[in-house]
């Protein structure tokens, strides 16, 4: 007997998550009949977001959405990477390029053999970011947007984007509170407060930390992440911006007991200390946040958390995404290119069964989505196992007893082999960091290799000469300030 096909689906909650679930599922299966119910028991973090170069390629490459409205609406700025204050360099570059196994056309080895002491950057976009600009300049003075890119978004911008887009696409939005109600099936229906039930043929659990379907109403076991990564606390903060240039990156700063972001935005800069309750008090936290960001304006708050994920994202007639399924380090980058992933295998598998999940299919959606919440895992724990900035008691547990699970055969081959460009045979197809993102982490942190590379003296001449080209063609470039007002201006074209 086959399972029931899926008609209509309904969204618990009406954060990112909710409403990126919900309009990937009616924009690729507008058949569906999709509800979002937004709760207001269902809290948001609500920080400013950092995004990967996942997001835009699911709303505008995967989805089809138009980009207009999205910066009219969302008022991003650009994320060209991630600059480390991180390791024994003064800081090294993380960006959404593929620089490290790109090989230049005079050199016998690809890019990742030649970053040596002196190097500061290893292609065009790093060198974006190491001039703080963010892109070339196109005809008529308007900037050359190049894919190697994402996105800062307030919170509340985002959502109200995605609210938009969902209602547009024919999601209905309703603004209730519910309780679940198991069923043979996991779950039989959402129950208002005045006993209005929501029925669906399939739930998604989008109701954040709660974890509501997944973990309350059907007690899905948790998986702790914590060998890998010690952290469970942020304090978050942030000021108004007033001189301070609008930067094209993430920061990431080595602070005594964990590590502070900086994301950017046009008015504001946020600020966010993330670091191990079993190494530092809140108070001395805070102490230390403050201390070493005295512009904050608000009133920082703690956030608490746990890393890891659930066994299964996907029982029965109920399928969990973003934060109701785990959660690893509170810079929700990292969460949204997940729910973007999340997203896009459900509609690609309910697409793929005519709308009909059967078991094997639901077994290998799960095993495709706990793989991707595992490549995180042990791609963070990289940042974390080679971190040797600061010899404070939680960098030094960090560097002796941080595990790297499926990372460390990447490590070990990095070892033996260096920065080759067959590393990338290494990865799991669902792996969003790519054998890149590991290498800029482990050339930037200063991981010794067994055989180390010597350059001959004319292969370091024409790296650094390319490096110094970079550097001065990215001075020339445009910085956030400028491609914010280019965007604005009534003659730019979108497609």
């Amino acid at each position: 007997m086959l399972p029931p096909i899926v008609q209509s689906i309904v969204v618990l909650g009406g954060g990112s998550a909710g409403f990126m679930a919900a309009l990937t599922l009616k924009r690729r299966l507008p058949h569906l009949a999709v509800t979002v119910l937004r709760s207001p028991e269902i809290g948001i973090i609500g920080v400013g977001e950092g995004t990967t170069a996942v997001f835009p390629r699911h709303f505008f490459d995967y989805l089809k959405l138009k980009p207009k409205q999205f910066y009219a609406e969302a008022q991003p700025t650009w994320k060209l990477g991630i600059k480390f204050l991180w390791g024994t360099r003064d800081h090294f570059h993380y960006t959404f390029a593929s620089e490290h196994r790109a090989k230049l056309p005079h050199l016998p080895r690809n890019n990742g053999f030649y970053c040596d002491d002196e190097t500061i950057c290893t292609g065009e976009v790093s060198a974006l970011m190491e001039q703080g600009r963010v892109f070339g300049r196109g005809p008529g003075g308007q900037p050359h947007l190049h894919p190697h890119h994402a996105y800062h978004i307030e919170n509340h911008r985002l959502v109200g984007w995605l609210e938009n887009v969902s209602r547009s696409l024919g999601v209905n939005v309703r603004d209730v509170t519910v309780r679940a109600e198991a069923g043979a099936g996991g779950v039989a229906a959402l129950i208002a407060e005045d006993g209005e039930r929501f029925t669906a043929n399939l739930f998604v659990d989008a109701s954040g930390f709660r974890s509501e379907l997944l973990g309350r109403t059907l007690d899905e076991p948790f998986i702790s992440y914590e060998d890998a990564l010690f952290c469970d606390r942020a304090v978050i903060g942030g000021w108004t911006r007033t001189t301070e240039p609008i930067l094209p990156y993430t920061v990431a700063e080595t602070m005594d007991a964990g590590w502070c972001w900086q994301i950017e935005h046009e008015h504001w800069l946020n600020r966010g200390y993330v670091y191990s309750s079993a190494f530092i008090s809140d108070e001395a936290a805070l102490a230390e946040f403050l201390r070493k960001n005295p512009r904050v304006s608000n009133e920082p708050r703690v956030v608490r958390f746990r890393s890891g994920r659930r066994g299964r994202n996907w029982i029965g007639n109920v399928v969990g995404v973003g934060n109701s399924v785990g959660f690893v380090e509170p810079l929700e980058a990292t969460a949204l290119q997940i729910i973007s992933i999340e997203a896009t295998t459900l509609a690609d598998s309910l697409a793929e069964c005519a709308c009909v999940p059967t078991p094997t299919l639901l077994e290998v959606y799960n095993r495709w989505n706990t793989q991707a919440w595992d490549d995180i895992r042990d791609f963070l724990a990289v940042h974390y196992k080679f971190n040797d900035r600061l010899d404070t008691p939680f960098w030094r547990a960090c560097r002796a007893d941080t595990q790297l699970h499926g990372a460390q055969f990447i490590v070990d081959y990095y070892r033996e082999n260096g920065p080759g460009i067959l590393s990338g045979q290494l990865l799991h197809q669902s792996n969003s960091f790519g054998i890149d993102g590991y290498l800029a982490l482990l050339l930037g942190q200063r991981v010794p290799c067994d055989r180390p590379f010597t350059p001959s003296t004319e292969e370091r001449k024409i790296w650094h000469r390319h490096s110094a080209k970079w550097l001065a063609d990215a001075n020339g470039a445009l910085d956030v300030k400028q491609c914010l007002d280019a965007i604005r201006r009534s003659n730019m074209k979108w497609d």
